[in-house]
């Protein structure tokens, strides 16, 4: 089981959706602990993560799209302080 991440790059992650997409539902999961000691992990605890996202910005746009407006708000943070990022987007009333 994962707890939502409370880090300062999570808490960037979250701020960034936010005022992008507007979310109805947002989950920022930490998920370096199980990639410790592999590549990318940079030993902050902080650089693999997974994104659960729900907004009205996602409505009609294909599963390629969604993951590209949330890479464009954390573009910069995937290049410098982030190595992997999962996400997982919806539309309200759409299934997970």
């Amino acid at each position: 089981m994962h707890n939502t991440a409370t880090g300062p790059v999570a808490s960037e992650i979250a701020a960034r959706l936010t005022e992008a997409l507007e979310p109805t539902h947002l989950e920022v999961v930490n998920d370096s602990g199980r990639h410790a000691g592999h590549s990318g992990d940079n030993g902050t605890g902080e650089s693999h993560f997974t994104v659960i996202i729900e907004s009205g910005a996602f409505v009609g746009r294909s599963r390629v799209e969604r993951q590209r407006l949330v890479n464009r708000a954390l573009s910069d943070l995937l290049v410098e302080r982030v190595h992997a990022l999962a996400i997982r987007a919806r539309a309200p009333g759409e299934e997970s």
